[in-house]
């Protein structure tokens, strides 16, 4: 049996119940974009797509540490 998420992760279903997206989809949207830099990409999901600071700081932070798909 698992835990509740900790961490970044532990934000994920209210992201995906307020803004209406599956967090996969972000992932993809964050890794997508040309910006590279953390503060960068928090920055462009707050601005570009509403999203409030914690939420996007979690899903940039959480993408980011993630190996990269090759």
């Amino acid at each position: 049996m698992t835990g509740p998420a900790k961490g970044p992760a532990s934000y994920f279903p209210s992201i995906e119940a307020k803004y209406g997206r599956p967090i996969a989809e972000w992932k993809d949207l964050i890794r997508a974009s040309p910006l590279t830099k953390h503060m960068e990409l928090v920055g462009w999901l707050k601005n570009e797509h509403g999203m409030g600071h914690g939420h996007a700081n979690a899903l940039v932070a959480h993408t980011l540490a993630e190996k990269p798909a090759d």
